[in-house]
C-alpha cells in the first residue's frame, strides 16, 4: 500500500467538499461570522461617539446663549434635541437615557457676560459609561474659551481676556463622577453572562436530546408544545439566578460598585431577560440539526449582542442603522436596566421603559418557537 495516494486524497476531498455543500448551515456561518465581523468593527463600532443627543436648560434666550449651543454642535460632539422645562425633566431625561448630556444657561447669562461676571455654565452628563462621555467633555472645555470669541468685541473683549473662557464651566459627571470603568463594566457582565449562557446551554440540551432519541421519546407523549417549553425553561432560570447572585456579590464586594437602586426589583428585571435569551436557545434547538448548528447559532446570536448593545463599546457612538439592530437586542434594553438601578437609583416607572421591549421580544421568540415545535411534531 503507497504511503500516499493522490487518487485517495482527492475521493477524501471531494466528499468533504460534497458534505460541506449538503450541511449548509455550518456552511453559512463559516461565511456569515467573518462577513459580520467585518461589518460592524469596519462601520458599526466607534470609540469615539459623536453627534451625541443632548438637552437644553436655558433660562436666558439671548444671541449669547445661542452662540454657545451654535459652538457645541458645530464640534461634532453635541446634537440638541430639545429644551426642558426644569430641573425635574433634565433628570428624568438623564434617568431614562433618553439623552446623553444637559446644558444649563443660567438667568441673566447675557447681562452677566456684558458685564464681566463669568456665569457659571453647567453641563450634566450621563458619566454611567465614562467612554461615551469623556471625548465630548474634553472638547467641550477646549472650545468654551472661543465660543463667544465673535460675539465679545470691542468693549466687551475684556471677559476673554488671556484666552480664559468669558463664563465658569462647570462639569457634573452623574452616577460615576471619578469616571471608574468598573462601574459600567462588571453591571454589564452580568447581562453578558446570562446571554452567553442561557441561550448555549438551552440550544445544545434540546438538540443534545434529539440526537440520543430521548425527544421522540417525549414527542410520542400526550404533552402541549408549551408545556415543553416552560419544563425546559424552569431549570436554567434558577441557574440564571444563581450566576446574577454571584455577580451581585462580586459587584458589591469586590469591585465596590454602588447600589443605588431596589436589588428585588432588579431580580424581577433579571426573570424578564433570563426568559428571552431561554426562548432563543429553544427556538435555534428547533432549527439545528445537531450540536454543533446549535453551537455556531448561538454563537451567531451573542457576537452582534455584545458588540452592538453598548457594552463593550459607547452604544451612541454607532450609526443610525447599528443602533437600530441594536435595539431589536434584548442585552441592549437589559444593560440600560441594570446599569440604571445600580448606578441610577431607577425605580418601577423608568424600568418598565426598557422592559417592554424585552418581553416584546419573549413574544414574538416563543411564538416562532412554538410554530417550529408543532413542526417537529408532524
Amino acid at each position: 500500500m503507497n504511503f500516499f495516494s493522490l487518487p485517495r486524497f482527492v475521493a477524501i476531498a471531494l466528499k468533504e467538499f460534497i458534505q460541506m455543500r449538503r450541511d449548509r448551515l455550518t456552511f453559512g456561518m463559516m461565511v456569515g461570522v467573518p462577513l459580520m465581523q467585518l461589518v460592524l468593527f469596519g462601520f458599526a463600532i466607534n470609540t469615539d461617539p459623536k453627534q451625541m443627543r443632548t438637552a437644553l436648560r436655558c433660562s436666558d434666550e439671548g444671541p449669547f446663549a445661542r452662540s454657545v449651543v451654535r459652538a457645541m454642535t458645530a464640534s461634532g460632539y453635541f446634537q440638541f434635541t430639545g429644551r426642558l422645562p426644569d430641573d425635574a425633566a433634565a433628570t428624568r431625561a438623564l434617568e431614562l437615557g433618553e439623552v446623553q448630556f444637559v446644558l444649563h444657561l443660567p438667568a441673566g447669562f447675557e447681562r452677566d457676560l456684558v458685564r464681566g461676571r463669568r456665569p457659571v455654565v453647567l453641563l450634566e452628563a450621563d458619566a454611567s459609561d465614562p467612554a461615551a462621555t469623556s471625548n465630548a467633555i474634553s472638547a467641550l472645555q477646549t472650545l468654551a474659551a472661543r465660543a463667544l470669541e465673535h460675539d465679545l468685541l470691542g468693549p466687551l473683549a475684556r471677559p476673554a481676556m488671556e484666552g480664559a473662557a468669558p463664563f465658569d464651566l462647570r462639569i457634573h459627571r452623574r452616577y460615576n463622577p471619578e469616571g471608574i470603568t468598573q462601574y459600567n463594566i462588571v453591571p454589564g457582565l452580568m447581562g453578558v453572562v446570562l446571554t452567553m449562557t442561557m441561550v448555549i446551554i438551552t440550544a445544545l440540551a434540546i438538540t443534545r436530546e434529539r440526537e440520543r432519541g430521548t425527544m421522540e421519546n417525549l414527542l410520542s407523549t400526550p404533552v402541549h408544545p408549551l408545556e415543553v417549553m416552560l419544563g425546559k425553561l424552569v431549570p436554567y432560570v434558577l441557574l440564571g439566578y444563581i450566576q446574577v447572585t454571584l455577580i451581585l456579590c462580586a459587584a458589591k464586594f469586590l469591585f465596590r460598585v454602588p447600589v443605588m437602586g431596589s436589588v428585588p426589583l432588579l431580580l424581577a428585571s433579571v426573570l424578564v431577560f433570563i426568559v428571552a435569551n431561554l426562548s432563543v436557545g429553544i427556538l435555534f434547538s428547533t432549527i439545528a440539526k445537531n450540536q454543533l448548528q446549535a453551537m455556531q447559532m448561538a454563537f451567531f446570536f451573542f457576537l452582534p449582542s455584545i458588540l452592538l448593545s453598548g457594552f463593550m463599546f459607547p452604544f451612541r457612538g454607532m450609526p443610525q442603522w447599528a443602533q437600530w439592530l441594536g435595539e431589536v437586542l434584548p442585552l441592549t434594553h437589559f444593560l440600560r436596566v441594570v446599569r440604571g438601578i445600580l448606578l441610577k437609583g431607577n425605580g418601577p416607572a423608568e424600568v418598565v421603559h426598557h422592559l417592554w421591549p424585552i418581553a416584546l421580544f419573549v413574544v414574538v421568540v416563543v411564538s416562532l418557537g412554538l410554530k417550529r415545535y408543532r413542526r417537529t411534531l408532524d
